[in-house]
């Protein structure tokens, strides 16, 4: 191998240690979130309030919205991404809410 090739290398492999330990922070974040979201669930299911709530989904996505302009990440990649979360969120709730939490 070349030096530089060599150099292209060593750089891809900073690179790919990076995005592994970001993965992995992204993996627990979520889990970490989703502990949240099932406790929300519950105590919504216990209380018989509506496992969806408009009005905080479409702050949240503003919000993050807003997050991922000032990080420099695509605002609609962040929407899509929240939107999955929140669909992800709002299945657990209503399991929450059949089975009587």
């Amino acid at each position: 191998m070349t030096d530089a090739t060599t150099r292209a290398a060593e750089l891809l492999r900073g690179h790919r240690e990076s995005i592994d330990r970001l993965d992995a922070i992204l993996v627990y974040t979520l889990g970490e979130r989703f502990k949240h979201t099932q406790a929300v669930g519950k105590l919504k299911a216990e209380h018989d309030l509506p496992p969806s709530d408009p009005a905080r989904e479409a702050q949240q996505i503003a919000r993050l919205e807003d997050l991922a302009k000032r990080a420099d990440l695509d605002p609609e990649f962040a929407k899509k991404f929240l939107n999955f979360i929140i669909a992800e969120v709002i299945q657990h709730h209503k399991q929450h809410q059949e089975t009587g939490a």
